[in-house]
């Protein structure tokens, strides 16, 4: 088994070896994973941080050796908190954009590296180390506000629900899986949309009743979730009440207290 670690800003997944396929999730900088097939041009990883399998361009594939992997899963992630921030490579003094929730491996006194590659950073920072408050958690979701709809993404240019969900949650301290359907297996349920607080996950479901939606609970029965865009709606005990459409626009299957 090889092992690799991402260096670019965004780096799509996707569900088949083919940039054809549809992507489903993404890889942020510094975030590191495991390579468990390799298929010409295309590499099957599992994503160390919450063991999503996926494929990415061979191209696209930093290699490191397993000891550099091993201390990565060692180290409590310091993560890029602002929205868009610019990092410097000192070996080559080229620098590009990272979105907030990349990783800084490695970071101390505003420096990073990658193996032997160093980078400067000069942004705000959160330490996943320190599990946050509600208050924080909640100022982390509103950043993402107006955010468009992205199948599998993970930043502010695009982001899909559950994607949405676990990068807010990572900032403050707390590990969730990447999908709904996963997410919903965490927390503990609430009888009534009434006992809903402010950080509280609500799980939404189609006609088969499958999990295919999830959102951040706020005060006074609203909800921000990734629907069109980062948004707030209000919701009640049958669903996502759309502002715009004045319809419900998702059905409300279960709230789960997760912190």
């Amino acid at each position: 088994m090889s092992f690799g670690i991402c260096n670019l800003s965004v780096v799509p997944c996707r569900k088949e070896p083919s940039g054809a396929s549809e992507m489903v999730t993404q890889l942020l900088f510094g975030e590191h994973y495991a390579v468990i097939e390799d298929k010409e041009d295309w590499l099957r990883i599992k994503i160390a941080y919450d063991g999503y399998e996926c494929w990415i361009s061979a191209k696209q594939h930093v290699a490191i050796p397993e000891s550099a992997y091993k201390l990565l899963n060692l180290q409590n992630p310091i993560l890029s908190s602002e929205l868009v921030q610019i990092i410097a490579n000192t070996t080559d003094h080229t620098v590009f954009p990272l979105t907030i929730g990349a990783t800084l491996p490695g970071y101390i006194d505003r420096t990073c590296k990658i193996e032997h590659t160093h980078y400067t950073f000069e942004g705000q920072v959160s330490n996943t180390q320190h599990k946050k408050g509600v208050k924080e958690l909640i100022d982390t979701a509103f950043l993402f506000l107006n955010a468009p709809y992205l199948w599998g993404g993970r930043n502010p240019f695009g982001i899909d629900c559950s994607g949405f969900v676990q990068l807010v949650y990572k900032l403050n301290g707390y590990k969730l899986p990447r999908d709904a359907y996963q997410q919903v297996e965490m927390g503990h349920p609430l009888s009534f949309v009434e006992e809903a607080q402010a950080g509280d996950l609500a799980f939404f479901d189609n006609e088969e009743g499958r999990i295919v939606h999830v959102g951040i609970v706020l005060d006074e029965q609203r909800i921000i979730h990734a629907s069109g865009s980062v948004r707030v709606d209000k919701f009640d005990h049958y669903g996502i009440f759309h502002s715009d459409t004045k319809k419900y626009s998702h059905m409300l299957r279960v709230i789960k207290k997760v912190i």
